[in-house]
């Protein structure tokens, strides 16, 4: 269910807060219109804030570093009070600059408009605001912020006496009597209605309401048990069956968690981390259209390898040159075929020999890559889903992410590492250099003795390093892999055999005064490998998390 809020227990969630927070120095604020959160980033402690109808809550917890995105804030809590007979809490900033302030970050929790806004000055002007949904008011930048219209109830200070209760109840039908109270009693709501209007007499109900309407009185933290589930409040109420909690603190966090989850995860997670989810999406989007056309647009091998076949047996009717001929296939029919005409006719049946055994190649590849990319495209949109509802965790979603490889394409600032990162089939760590005046950074900074190192034989290329800690070589798979990556990587990247030397990286050494990317390795054996393309796709940590494939033994 819903924390349902009433003045009553705004107002006394307020002192709570005052007690708690006041000296408190802020560093930041967050108000993340996505998720409804507000965020406030002290220097001992955090606190968050989900003003979302159906799932609020208030939680406190250990300090928690700022994102980068998040509006910096240098202040001190005055104070938190609340407006009477109002659901709106203010809490009250003294700026720590010259300039500036006093700030005041309001949360009102009206209903289904609830909403949190950053004041400045005297005048509450507007410097920022999590929804401008203010009902029948115009919330806006630049504005100056006043509460809703009063709505005029009586005794807001907690004062009626016998005969003014009565007068106003006694003449109204019992029927009649809580709308009575809601629409002209300070301090009362659907929560604490029925329990002022409890008891033998209208002046048992009368007690309820002074013990509620006055501040003065601690009745001591509950959790409700009503029939939409458990609700904070400041104290019992008659008629309602409560179990005690230590806090109001402690019994919003306790009633949130039941429907929203733990916070802890929510308070690192930015706005930009949930940008980069929707990135992620729509590229797994665009990946999944871009495999199944390559799946259906695919040619058929055997009538490749059909029209190989004709050019061998046809060489003859064929005239140097050509573009195209026009000869007989093995039934009689005439069939009219294409060529390069730079090629010799065995060089273009070698070439329609080659795309049959790519298409055949990409009929055994591509419905597994499709399969892999509508799982990936599952767990994402899970998350998305997840982290705007407020229970998923941080780590999840990073382990889900590129390594913002998208950021590094529009940015302007050239990555930190020298070199790529991809992950094998057996866990282990493959590091790519990004070019020649990286290779050498690669190789002698970012590597350990007994990591692989690889290199395609006689080819410029990238500078590749495995990751390995174990005796021996590595496994035969993930060397395969590491070595396919080198040739990829390389000028020779479109042979289709192409020879990886590779040993250990302390056998490798750089001359003085050679060139980037020169060095003279030792004690080197030599794989055999086909480029393959997908591997990059297969293997990028942009799909995979690092710290959780990784084995033990590995770097």
């Amino acid at each position: 269910m819903a924390i349902r809020w009433d003045s009553v227990l705004v107002r006394d969630l307020a002192r709570e807060l005052d007690i708690e927070l006041v000296g408190s120095r802020l560093r930041a604020i967050r108000l993340d219109a996505r998720t409804r959160d507000v965020v406030l980033f002290f220097r001992e402690k955090t606190l968050l804030w989900r003003l979302h109808p159906e799932r609020s809550g208030i939680w406190m917890r250990d300090c928690v570093e700022p994102q980068p995105g998040d509006p910096r804030i240098r202040a001190q809590v005055r104070n938190v009070k609340s407006i009477a007979d109002e659901r709106i809490l203010v809490v009250e900033l003294r700026s720590n600059r010259a300039r500036g302030g006093p700030w005041a970050l309001v949360i009102e929790l009206l209903g289904n408009r609830m909403n949190a806004i950053m004041t400045e000055g005297s005048e509450r002007t507007i410097k920022h605001i999590l929804r401008t949904q203010g009902g029948s008011r115009n919330l806006r930048v630049g504005q100056a912020w006043s509460p809703p219209k009063s709505t005029g109830r009586l005794w807001v200070d907690g004062i009626a006496s016998e005969s003014d209760w009565q007068d106003l109840l006694a003449p109204v039908p019992p029927t009649e009597r809580q709308r009575e109270l809601l629409s002209n009693v300070a301090w009362t709501s659907r929560l604490n209605a029925d329990a002022c209007l409890a008891g033998d007499s209208l002046s048992s109900g009368l007690e309820t309401w002074r013990l509620l309407a006055n501040s003065d009185h601690e009745l001591g933290a509950v959790l409700l048990e009503t029939d939409h589930g458990l609700q904070p409040y400041p104290g019992p109420l008659p008629g309602v069956s409560s179990r005690s909690s230590e806090s109001l603190l402690a019994a919003i966090a306790e009633c949130s968690n039941l429907v929203s989850g733990a916070p802890d995860a929510t308070l690192l997670m930015g706005p930009e981390l949930l940008e980069r989810l929707e990135d992620a999406i729509a590229h797994v989007e665009r990946r999944i259209v871009q495999l199944t056309a390559q799946l259906d647009n695919r040619e058929d091998p055997s009538q490749l390898r059909g029209r190989g076949d004709i050019i061998l047996a046809r060489y003859l009717e064929i005239s140097p040159g050509s573009s195209s001929a026009q000869v007989h296939d093995f039934e009689g029919n005439i069939v009219e075929l294409e060529l390069d005409p730079k090629l010799k006719p065995h060089e273009n049946a070698s070439k329609y020999y080659d795309r049959a055994s790519r298409s055949e190649r990409a009929a055994q590849r591509l419905p597994g890559l499709i399969e892999s990319a509508h799982a990936d495209m599952v767990v994402l949109q899970t998350l998305l889903k997840r982290a705007q509802d407020g229970t998923a965790r941080v780590d999840q979603i990073h382990a889900a992410l590129p390594a913002s490889p998208a950021r590094q394409r529009r940015g302007s600032q050239s990555p930190t590492e020298p070199y790529r990162t991809f992950v094998s089939s057996g866990g282990l760590e493959i590091r790519v250099g990004r070019g020649a005046r990286h290779n050498d950074d690669l190789t002698f900074r970012h590597s350990a003795p007994n990591d692989i190192w690889l290199h395609a034989r006689h080819s410029a290329g990238a500078h590749v390093i495995l990751r390995w800690r174990g005796p021996g070589a590595p496994p035969e798979r993930d060397l395969q892999e590491a070595a396919s990556l080198a040739a990829l990587h390389s000028k020779a990247r479109t042979s289709d055999t192409v020879p990886v030397d590779w040993t250990l990286r302390k056998y490798v050494r750089k001359p003085r005064g050679s060139a980037a990317g020169s060095v003279v390795p030792d004690r080197v054996r030599t794989l055999f490998v086909t480029p393959d393309p997908e591997l990059v796709e297969r293997h990028a940590i942009d799909h995979r998390s690092l710290n959780e494939v990784r084995p033990k033994g590995s770097v």
